[in-house]
C-alpha cells in the first residue's frame, strides 16, 4: 500500500509540475503575442514573399539567386472580420517562435530530474541547437520550399483559371508550413540526444530506414495543409535527408561516447 502510495505521490507531483511549466509557457505565449500583434503588418508582409520570390539557378557563382516576379495573385478577405482574425493567428505564430527558446527551457527543466548529473550539462547545447535547428527549419520553407510550391500551385493552369486566395487560406497554408518545417528540421537533434542516451542506436535506424521513409511521407500527409503528393513530397524529402543526417550525427556521438567511457575507465585504474 505505501508503495501504491508513493507511485501516486509521484504521479501527481509530476502532473503538478507539468501544469506549472505549461503555465509559464502560456503567460510567456500571451506576452509575446501581445508583442507580435502591434507589427502584424509587417508579418504578413514577410509572409507574402513567396507569392513574388522566385529562386533561379545558373552555371556560375552565385549558382542560386533570388529574383522577385509579379505575384500571381492578390490576397482578398470574404468575411467582415476575416482579416481581423487572421492579424491574431499571424501574431500567435509569430509568438511561437519569438517564444520558442523559453519553450524548449521548459521542456529542458521538466525532463531534467530524470536525467543523470552529466547528461543535464547538455542544457545549453540543448536549447542553442534546438532554437537554431527550428529557425533553419523555417527559414528553408520561406525562402526555398513556399516560393516553389506556391507558384506551382497558383500558376497551374492559369489560363483557364484566375487565381483567387483568401487571406486566411494562404495564412493558413503558409502558418501550416512554416510551423511543420520547424518541427522537422529537429530530427537531428532528436535522434541524437536518444542515441547519447541509449535509447536507439544507428545500427537500428539504418536497419529501419524502410519505415522512417514511410513514416515521413504518412507524417507528411498529415502535417500539409493540402492533401496533394506534391506538397506532400516537399516536406517529406527534407525528412528523409535529415533523417540520414540523424544517422550520422548519431555514429559521431557513439563514437565520442566510447571514446569518453574508455578514458574513464583507463583512468580509473
Amino acid at each position: 500500500m505505501p508503495e501504491k502510495t508513493g507511485k501516486m505521490m509521484s504521479i501527481l507531483a509530476h502532473l503538478e509540475e507539468l501544469r506549472r511549466r505549461l503555465l509559464y509557457v502560456v503567460i510567456v505565449l500571451f506576452a509575446a503575442f501581445i508583442a507580435c500583434f502591434q507589427y502584424w503588418e509587417y508579418l504578413l508582409r514577410w509572409m507574402k514573399i513567396p507569392l513574388t520570390l522566385v529562386l533561379k539557378t545558373k552555371t556560375t557563382w552565385p549558382f542560386v539567386f533570388p529574383t522577385y516576379l509579379p505575384s500571381p495573385t492578390k490576397l482578398i478577405a470574404v468575411a467582415p472580420g476575416e482579416v481581423l482574425w487572421m492579424a491574431f493567428k499571424i501574431a500567435f505564430i509569430a509568438s511561437i517562435f519569438v517564444s520558442m527558446p523559453f519553450i524548449l527551457v521548459q521542456i529542458w527543466l521538466f525532463i531534467s530530474p530524470g536525467l543523470l548529473p552529466r547528461e543535464r550539462r547538455w542544457a545549453l547545447p540543448f536549447v542553442v541547437s534546438a532554437t537554431v535547428m527550428f529557425v533553419i527549419g523555417a527559414l528553408f520553407c520561406q525562402y526555398v520550399v513556399l516560393p516553389f510550391a506556391v507558384r506551382f500551385l497558383l500558376t497551374w493552369g492559369i489560363n483557364e483559371v484566375t487565381p483567387m486566395i483568401s487571406i486566411k487560406e494562404y495564412v493558413d497554408f503558409c502558418g501550416k508550413f512554416l510551423l511543420s518545417f520547424g518541427l522537422v528540421f529537429e530530427l537531428p537533434l532528436i535522434i541524437t540526444v536518444l542515441s547519447r542516451i541509449g535509447l536507439i542506436t544507428p545500427k537500428f535506424l539504418a536497419k529501419n530506414r524502410k519505415y522512417a521513409i514511410l513514416a515521413a511521407f504518412i507524417a507528411a500527409a498529415i502535417l500539409t495543409p493540402t492533401p496533394d503528393m506534391f506538397n506532400q513530397t516537399l516536406m517529406a524529402a527534407p525528412m528523409i535527408l535529415l533523417y540520414e543526417v540523424g544517422i550520422i550525427m548519431a555514429r559521431i556521438t557513439g563514437r565520442r561516447k566510447k571514446e569518453a567511457e574508455a578514458e574513464a575507465g583507463d583512468s580509473g585504474r
